[in-house]
């Protein structure tokens, strides 16, 4: 008797459910890129500033006992909330309310923290390594997480919709934040992060270059809180341009095969055109941007205005 597997190229069903954003998306677009690796932990060094976030990972999670199964499960509510069907992602934003419920973690305000210094962080280091984005485009990415920040138990309402309110965003916040001992601990584990002995060779070549460049791309009022030393934003973006162009001449599919797979799992579902990929940011570039809009650059890193063109 033989036994049929299904395979990630079978020919999707009729009118299949795109998800909360679906192929058109910024966000599906940019969350398939490798380079959002870097930007989640260049998040948790940014939400470990906020001294009531961080002191609540610190007493009511594992974090520090399982480190790699907590970006794991961050990777997969992502994943899932990106490429998953509507009910999955659903499903799992139901999850991370109730886990906030039963920790007490609930503070609409550690919340909107936690959600900004994602977006900003994955909108931040897909721009600074080379990933091509209008300003509207940031806009719109910004705009789209709005879902997300619902997903978690936050008022849509309330969240920044656009890269200028993420900026004034954080230009209220930065005199919360400071870089006290639980900032300090969660840098260290960072740097250097408990492994077994097998894997210590690993963690020197490979890890150890991801949280020195995700630190790196942290805005400079960071380093400043942290205290210690970072290269110039210029050296920083080079950095991570030439990070990005090695981590996206890995073949996308090789890439896709790690687990848990959302992206294989989307494709099969919706179709080969709804393969992520940065050209398809080119095509709606002229929809979304018009000629001389002026943009707030570039999320809570500056203050800086400019004319795209």
């Amino acid at each position: 008797m033989s036994v049929t597997r299904t395979s990630v190229t079978s020919v999707p069903a009729a009118n299949p459910d795109p998800g909360l954003f679906g192929p058109a998306s910024v966000t599906w677009q940019v969350h398939g890129d490798p380079m959002m690796w870097i930007a989640g932990v260049r998040a948790l060094y940014l939400q470990a500033l906020h001294p009531r976030a961080v002191r609540g990972v610190m007493i009511n999670s594992t974090f520090m006992d399982d480190a790699w199964g907590r970006l794991m499960r961050t990777a997969d509510f992502v994943g899932t909330t990106t490429y998953g069907t509507t009910p999955a992602a659903e499903q799992a934003g139901a999850r991370v309310r109730d886990i906030h419920r039963r920790l007490g973690v609930d503070d609409p305000e550690l919340l909107l923290w936690v959600h900004c210094a994602e977006i900003d962080s994955y909108l931040t280091v897909a721009r600074r390594s080379g990933l091509r984005m209008t300003d509207a485009q940031a806009d719109l990415y910004v705009r789209e997480h709005r879902e997300s920040a619902r997903l978690v138990g936050l008022d849509p309402a309330g969240t920044p919709a656009s890269t200028r309110e993420l900026a004034d965003y954080f230009l209220r916040t930065r005199p919360c934040l400071e870089a006290g001992d639980d900032a300090r601990t969660v840098d260290a584990f960072l740097r250097r992060p408990p492994v077994r002995p097998v894997l210590v060779p690993a963690r020197e070549l490979i890890w150890r270059r991801v949280a020195h460049l995700a630190y790196a791309s942290l805005p400079p009022y960071a380093h400043v809180l942290y205290g210690r030393a970072a290269p110039a934003p210029r050296a920083a973006d080079r950095r991570l341009a030439a990070t990005g162009i090695l981590l996206r001449g890995i073949p996308a599919r090789l890439r896709w095969q790690l687990p848990p797979g959302h992206i294989l799992k989307a494709v099969a579902r919706l179709g080969p055109g709804s393969r992520p990929a940065p050209y398809k940011l080119d095509r709606m570039a002229a929809i979304l941007d018009g000629p001389g809009r002026a943009q707030w650059s570039d999320g809570g890193d500056s203050t800086r205005w400019r004319t795209p063109g």
